[in-house]
């Protein structure tokens, strides 16, 4: 067999750990000796063992002369919780690593493929590199820039309309896309919507058509609107709040906000007062959030889209037409066609009686 065979191979044992190990990557391996696969792991979970230490275990520790197949370079530095796995590649004694791509983590970054061809062991980089680099997007993102991964998800008519002229947007999606849309919320670690989205409609913001864990709800409300009975204050033993204000924002709540757990965050204002989308991002990136799904309102998508910072769109489009709405996206200041933004098409699928579609924003920074 090939060495894209088994990469392939390891790239399918990679994908078990969505969801489960930001802000770490996912990661597959396998074992080959004698043509045969004797191990084979992936990283399961934050704080777990590494996907090559599980597929030494599963191989039983007898891995002397095989050769390992990994989808990113393999640590070679202390973490919170785990040691280097090319320690125990070393002490296994493993005499060949196949590796999809080059870990982007500065701490990483060659090293360990140096350290491997010092020890004479060979090696062999850039196997399904492409495949293996679009499977931690995410991952690579927020390690070559400190900024999390930015998705835009919202329902629209297929003429545009978030709302109606009287605000009402329950439901345009179907109940198949909301189940969906609550998948996608157990994927990312943090999920941003606008105050003007809360006092609209009052989401909760959790994860409950769906088995998987709730992210970090984010408010973005330069002046602390959000009222004290907003659901998205609720449960914090569920999910954390935290709401991003600027500072000259009403004190007067900041003593019930800490009572009832909810952290205040002060960030930049922008040049019209708001918060810095920029400024806010930066700060949930130090804070090890690396990817954020933002659920709106039109403001907020539209301010996100203006200074480039999204990377990725899903857009359910319901089988409707509302006419005089909420549009979906505002005013981008773009002068002409040629001046648009561009999106690169992943996937359209149906879901329910919506389509759905994925593009990546292909001219952001």
């Amino acid at each position: 067999m090939s060495d894209e065979y088994y990469m392939r191979k390891a790239l399918r044992l990679a994908r078990r750990g969505l969801g489960k190990t930001s802000p770490n990557p996912m990661v597959g391996a396998l074992i080959v000796s004698n043509g045969e696969i004797i191990g084979q792991g992936y990283h399961r979970r934050y704080g777990g063992n590494h996907a090559e230490v599980n597929a030494i275990q599963d191989a039983g520790g007898e891995v002397s002369g095989a050769t390992l197949y990994v989808t990113l370079e393999p640590c070679c530095h202390h973490q919170k919780k785990t040691p280097p796995c090319l320690d125990a590649l070393l002490r296994g004694n493993i005499g060949r690593v196949v590796i999809g791509t080059v870990d982007p983590n500065p701490l990483v970054n060659g090293r360990s493929i140096e350290i491997l061809n010092q020890r004479g062991i060979e090696t062999e980089v850039g196997v399904l590199e492409e495949e293996c680099r679009k499977l931690n997007q995410v991952y690579f993102k927020y390690m070559q820039t400190g900024l999390p991964f930015v998705t835009l998800k919202f329902a629209q008519t297929l003429d545009g309309r978030i709302a109606s002229a009287t605000g009402d947007s329950q439901w345009i999606s179907s109940e198949s896309s909301r189940m969906l849309a609550h998948r996608l919320r157990s994927l990312y670690d943090g999920i941003l919507v606008g105050v003007g989205t809360v006092l609209a409609d009052d989401p909760q913001l959790t994860v409950r058509l769906v088995k998987g864990r709730s992210p970090l709800r984010i408010v973005a409300d330069s002046r602390l609107r959000t009222p004290l009975s907003a659901k998205v204050l609720g449960d914090q033993n569920i999910a954390p709040t935290i709401i991003a204000t600027t500072s000259p924002a009403d004190e007067e709540k900041l003593p019930s906000l800490k009572e009832m757990g909810v952290e205040v965050l002060t960030v930049d204002e922008d040049e019209k007062g708001d918060v810095d989308l920029r400024d806010l991002l930066r700060s949930l990136g130090k804070r090890g959030i690396s990817s954020v799904l933002v659920e709106g309102g039109a403001g907020i998508i539209t301010s996100l889209l203006h200074q480039q910072l999204v990377d990725k769109v899903i857009i359910f489009i319901a089988p409707k037409i509302m006419g005089k709405g909420i549009e979906a996206v505002g005013d981008l200041g773009i002068p002409d066609v040629s001046h648009a933004l561009k999106l690169s098409f992943v996937k359209t699928y149906r879901r329910g009686d919506d389509l759905v579609v994925e593009a990546k924003v292909t001219n952001t920074p």
